[in-house]
């Protein structure tokens, strides 16, 4: 079983008595392990940490693994599939993403492999399972970013492991860009899992190399990184390349000091109170608000919170770059209305 990097320190003593010098001992990646069934394997990490490039890497296992003998066949095998057999799963939007690859190609920053007939793109947990009832000799899948799709695939996978044998592989993202639990089909898969692999990336900020654990979503306005407010909305289809645009994100991998996060104090202390207020027939102030972050920035609660929170700080800039970006007001409505459903729909066309 693959394992992240640990470092176990051998006792003095006994590295002494061997005439060694006291090190420390690196344990490294090891082949994967096909021989145990019914695992739901779950691999972590941020943006960047290379959780589709491990995929690939057990691909090329299984490769080797399938030129063994019928002993290892026995190993390997029950019910009928073969874990050695290995079927890639991604959703129908990543074809966009990967244009410039083959249809067949299993594509990872700075490479691809090609899967041939083993690889299927699927909308939902239904389109699954009907990879599974094409493919019923295939005994690993691996499914990528599976927490895009619907809380159901948590117990088609589970299922099928637990009464086939199947071993199901998941390099997806777990936390979103706010640091929470990315949906309810994460948390269901951290529910499900019988092994976590967590990958680590370096922070992409240019002055660090600390590992970094999360995806960070910024802007680009002139030039200028800004960072995403805290209730910016949740979903946002983002990609690899790069967009010096206001209103289309960027993401990138970043530790916990350049994980820049504005606004989720102002969120929670003013904007959900003023949403609360607004559901109970007080709507003035929350109509105010969005008034003065679409026409006047600078007499807003928002730009009041961020220049006292970050304004007497070395990177005040950073955080204060994070108003920059346009559609406050309409961001913060549907943050309102879609996330905590405060508003009503006739009270957000008023709004608006």
């Amino acid at each position: 079983m693959p394992r992240i990097e640990e470092r176990d320190k051998l006792p003095d003593d006994f590295l002494k008595s061997l005439g060694f010098p006291s090190i420390t001992v690196h344990q490294t990646f090891t082949h994967f392990d096909f021989t145990l069934p019914g695992r739901r394997v779950l691999v972590i990490g941020p943006m960047g940490s290379g959780k589709t490039e491990f995929s690939a890497r057990v691909w090329r296992d299984a490769a080797i693994a399938q030129k063994k003998s019928d002993v290892i066949r026995r190993l390997t095998s029950t019910n009928g599939v073969d874990r050695r057999k290995v079927f890639f799963v991604r959703s129908e939007i990543d074809g966009q993403r990967f244009q410039e690859y083959p249809g067949d190609a299993l594509a990872y920053r700075n490479g691809y492999i090609r899967c041939g007939e083993n690889i299927a793109r699927i909308r939902d947990s239904f389109g699954l399972e009907q990879v599974l009832a094409d493919n019923p000799e295939i005994g690993t899948f691996i499914i990528d970013e599976a927490s895009f799709f619907d809380e159901r695939i948590a117990y088609v996978v589970r299922n099928h492991s637990l009464e086939r044998g199947i071993l199901f592989i998941f390099p997806t993202l777990i936390l979103n860009f706010r640091r929470d639990i990315f949906n309810s089909t994460a948390r269901l898969m951290l529910d499900i899992a019988t092994d976590v692999i967590p990958l680590t990336a370096y922070c992409e900020h240019p002055d660090c190399m600390k590992d970094a654990f999360y995806t960070y979503r910024y802007y680009r306005v002139d030039g200028q990184e800004c960072p995403a407010l805290y209730f910016d909305p949740l979903i946002i289809v983002g990609g690899d390349t790069q967009k010096d645009d206001p209103l289309n994100p960027n993401y990138c991998s970043r530790c916990d000091e350049h994980h820049y996060l504005p606004a989720k104090e102002y969120t929670f202390f003013h904007l959900k109170p003023l949403g609360e207020r607004a559901s109970r027939g007080d709507a003035g102030p929350l109509r105010d608000e969005m008034y003065a972050l679409k026409h006047h920035i600078s007499e807003s609660a928002l730009y009041q919170h961020m220049d006292q929170r970050y304004g007497s700080r070395p990177d005040a800039e950073i955080f204060m770059n994070a108003i920059k970006p346009g559609c406050l007001a309409e961001k913060a409505l549907i943050y309102l209305f879609c996330e905590q459903n405060l508003l009503a729909e006739d009270l957000l066309v008023r709004l608006v």
